[in-house]
């Protein structure tokens, strides 16, 4: 069975999505689209922009979101998915490749969201770490010891968590974490707690966006950040969508979940190869790809 997932935030590169643009007239239109409905030409950012223009949260989102979706168009017959998955943002990514939205109004809510959580950064100060070799359990115990907000917001792959929350939570957490013998505890360049209470402003504007937009059921199983399940339902999409902005990303139970259901391909859509390395880690056995853009 193939399963195509989706990458989130971190994955941006400069030029990205260029080659798409020169080589697919389909590409070519809905890129135009996007920046009509974004109101700014996100596309120069994207092909020609620093790193820096591409670090702004409200760029970031939409472009990792646009040279996806846009790929798995341009793929045509050939993309055929069983299943599908996104990380954190990559959840709306995949909601369009497999039919529960259309490209226009999850454009709309991943630039509503972007805005969201930029607006959500601003109110207190956080961060977030990533934390290698430790086990699950303990990073939850360390976290739950420290004083402050600080929680398990990513399960990338076993030993491989992101810890998120205020910044002085976070930097105490980091100490804790070495002392229990962590290969690493790093503070992450991002601009706040993603997946943790902090965003709880960012979940309530969001809500309202996505109760107003029309989903519909898929044409296949997307599994979830939050529940890790296949779900077709709509409501229940829309559900897990809202609370997985204060919610963990459970990316290594997702990709267990696939593979018990029968996943037998993975294959990354959009940039970067980030998803790829994780779900080799999460099962060795499991085979990987890199959508590629179709020959002339």
């Amino acid at each position: 069975m193939n399963a195509y997932v989706f990458p989130g935030q971190g994955a941006q590169f400069v030029g990205m999505g260029l080659d798409l643009y020169e080589k697919s007239p389909i590409a070519q239109e809905l890129f135009e689209k996007a920046n009509n409905i974004l109101g700014f030409h996100i596309t120069d950012i994207m092909f020609e922009g620093t790193p820096e223009d591409l670090k702004q949260t409200k760029v970031t989102q939409p472009a990792i979101f646009l040279h996806s979706v846009i790929l798995s168009k341009v793929l045509g017959d050939s993309f055929k998915p069983n299943m599908v998955a996104g990380h954190s943002l990559g959840e709306f990514s995949a909601l369009v490749a497999n039919g529960a939205l259309p490209f226009e109004d999850a454009l709309t809510l991943v630039s509503k969201r972007a805005l969201a959580m930029q607006k959500a950064c601003e109110v207190t100060p956080s961060t977030m770490a990533a934390v290698l070799g430790l086990a699950d359990a303990d990073v939850e115990r360390l976290c739950e010891e420290t004083e402050g907000i600080v929680v398990a917001a990513n399960y990338n792959c076993p030993g491989q968590l992101v810890i998120s929350g205020e910044v002085e939570a976070i930097n105490t957490a980091c100490e804790k974490m070495k002392e229990a013998g962590a290969r690493r505890a790093l503070v992450l360049p991002v601009g706040g707690a993603f997946h943790s209470p902090l965003m709880e402003p960012a979940r309530e504007e969001l809500a309202a966006a996505i109760e107003a937009t029309k989903f519909v059921t898929p044409t296949c199983p997307i599994y979830q950040n939050v529940t890790t399940t296949a779900v077709t339902d709509p409501t229940e999409i829309k559900k897990n969508l809202i609370a997985q902005l204060t919610a963990p990303v459970k990316w290594t139970q997702s990709v267990e979940q696939m593979i018990a259901d029968g996943a037998t391909l993975f294959t990354e859509v959009g940039p970067g190869k980030v998803l790829q390395g994780l779900v080799k880690k999460i099962n060795k056995q499991s085979v990987v790809a890199s959508a590629e853009i179709p020959a002339e």
